[in-house]
């Protein structure tokens, strides 16, 4: 059976943690900041993990 592929796309938004989960970047932090509450683009410029339903998608695009 041949390798599998990553998904590039996804290599680039997500990375796994030691113990096995996934970090992303918060969206709604690259434009129209000036009307946004600086405490709000705070908490934009910290990451997050990927949300438990959508974690088997993300593990099959990045096998390894």
């Amino acid at each position: 059976m041949p390798k599998m592929k990553t998904h590039r796309g996804a290599a680039k938004r997500f990375r796994r943690t030691g113990t096995g989960k996934f970090k992303r970047s918060r969206a709604y932090h690259r434009h129209i900041l000036e009307k946004k509450s600086p405490g709000r683009k705070r908490r934009l410029r910290q990451g997050d993990l990927v949300d438990k339903t959508e974690v088997k998608r993300v593990a099959r695009m990045l096998p390894y």
